[in-house]
């Protein structure tokens, strides 16, 4: 790795460089950065009185010349480049539905957030909002639903605009219910609106049983199985009951809870071994999680990424400068700073 790639700088040579570390050393020997004299005397006695501190600064500034002429020939020896880095990257992306349970069921308390109990909504829109962060290269749109689907996002690559939208996934935007079927067909129509995708997905999360609606979830399935998508079915809650604010208060002012009875899941398998894809049981956070890592690692894109660098030489200019102070150093030291024999 060249330390130099944040800038755009390389070097063809770059073992040339260590000759740099003689630059110092060579200072050094001939007697630091501290002047070189002017005049060379066996004893300075007879001149101390005609001694001027400037002589001393005009060697110091001499040997400065020199040495700054050796270091840009040295960086001259080991080739440098500017140059930029172009990236090709051809994507062959996966479009992707997700259907979005939020009936008022969504709303009960059985996962947990940084081990305090949370909504399974709130668990729900977390975890699908890091299973888009982790798909940068797929189209990805949202129909959430209750007693009927409402469009969230269309298929977009926009993901900072996807994830804003995902405000709008809450509770209580439409009647309350359950229309599954409904929701596969309406994340369908988006998917097969663009043929051009090699593959398409839809992932219908919910914690309840169809009962809304007038397409039935195994009509709905038999469309997905014909135009080709797959669907992932999750099925979410604790495997017994879960309990559910009711927005009631006893006499002290607590809160009063009901429960949510566990998941009937055989429906759900049914559509998703209808269409081809799988069925999910997500009882808790962690599990949610390691399902939607599954279905990243079955649903990948596929892409392909060519780097291409251009450098365009820099030595002449290296070169170009060490023997600009060279020519400065031999004209100073023979005209108007030159040495009594």
């Amino acid at each position: 790795m060249n330390p130099f790639d944040d800038f755009g700088i390389a070097f063809a040579n770059p073992w040339w460089l260590w000759l740099l570390l003689l630059v110092p050393l060579l200072a050094f020997l001939k007697g630091g950065f501290g002047g070189v004299p002017t005049v060379v005397f066996s004893s300075t006695e007879a001149f101390r009185a005609l001694g001027k501190r400037v002589q001393s600064r005009r060697g110091m500034f001499l040997a400065s010349l020199r040495f700054l002429a050796l270091a840009a020939l040295i960086v001259a020896l080991a080739r440098p480049q500017k140059g930029h880095q172009m990236t090709q990257v051809e994507a062959s992306g996966i479009d992707i539905m997700l259907a979005l349970d939020v009936s008022g069921s969504m709303q009960a308390e059985d996962f947990t957030i940084g081990g305090l109990a949370a909504e399974r909504i709130d668990v729900v829109k977390r975890v699908t909002e890091q299973f888009i962060d982790a798909r940068p290269n797929d189209r990805i749109g949202i129909v959430a639903f209750a007693g009927r689907p409402y469009l969230v996002s269309p298929l977009t690559l926009d993901h900072g605009w996807l994830l804003q939208n995902m405000e709008r996934v809450k509770i209580g935007l439409v009647e309350d219910g359950t229309a599954i079927g409904s929701a596969i067909a309406s994340a369908l129509n988006r998917l097969r609106g663009d043929k051009s995708s090699k593959s398409r997905a839809l992932v219908l999360l919910t914690d309840g049983e169809n009962n809304m609606g007038k397409i039935s979830p195994a009509t709905a399935a038999e469309a997905a199985k014909a135009l080709g998508v797959k669907l992932y079915a999750i099925g979410v809650g604790s495997d017994g009951p879960a309990r559910i604010a009711t927005g009631q208060r006893d006499i002290f002012g607590r809160q009063i809870y009901g429960e949510v009875p566990p998941l009937n899941a055989e429906s759900l398998k049914a559509i998703a071994q209808t269409s081809g894809g799988h069925f999910f049981r997500a009882t808790d956070t962690r599990s949610l999680e390691a399902i939607y890592r599954q279905i990243d690692e079955m649903e990948r894109s596929e892409f392909e990424m060519k780097q291409f660098r251009q450098y365009r030489d820099l030595f002449p200019w290296a070169l170009a400068a060490g023997a600009a102070l060279m020519l400065i150093h031999g004209l100073l030291s023979q005209t108007i700073w030159r040495k009594t024999p």
